[in-house]
């Protein structure tokens, strides 16, 4: 379950935004992950719970977004959700996905800071970006 090996490297990465903005805890994480990211959000939620024990984040919530997979079109450009598994012939002319637009990605987009002095609270988007 390589979950578990993403859950502790997120975990990390906030650690070390939230050291670095005087926070003392986190309250919650907010984490887009693409839906040809190969990381299932269900076994995320579990590993992130488990790794979060004895950590900064412990008790933090995990809040998970989808993106959904869009290819775009070599031919026509006609751009279109992938699906899974992924559809990567184009509906419009049938021909070959030129681009995976998106769908691979997965990323923190917002750390909730607990204990953090009041500009630092302010800014709870932090700029922790790890894409697959």
């Amino acid at each position: 379950m390589h979950e578990m090996s993403v859950a502790l490297a997120m975990i990390e990465q906030v650690e070390q935004a939230a050291r670095a903005d005087g926070a003392h805890g986190v309250t919650h994480v907010r984490l887009e992950i693409g839906e040809l990211a190969g990381v299932v959000p269900e076994a995320l939620a579990f590993c992130f719970e488990l790794a979060c024990a004895g950590t900064a984040l412990e008790g933090a919530e995990l809040i998970t977004r989808t993106v959904p997979g869009t290819a775009r079109c070599a031919g026509c450009r006609t751009t279109w959700e992938v699906g899974m598994p992924p559809q990567l012939l184009c509906p419009h002319c049938n021909d070959a996905a030129g681009d995976l637009v998106s769908g691979r990605e997965l990323r923190i987009c917002e750390v909730g800071l607990a204990d953090a002095p009041p500009a630092a609270r302010e800014r709870t988007r932090a700029s922790i970006n790890e894409e697959s």
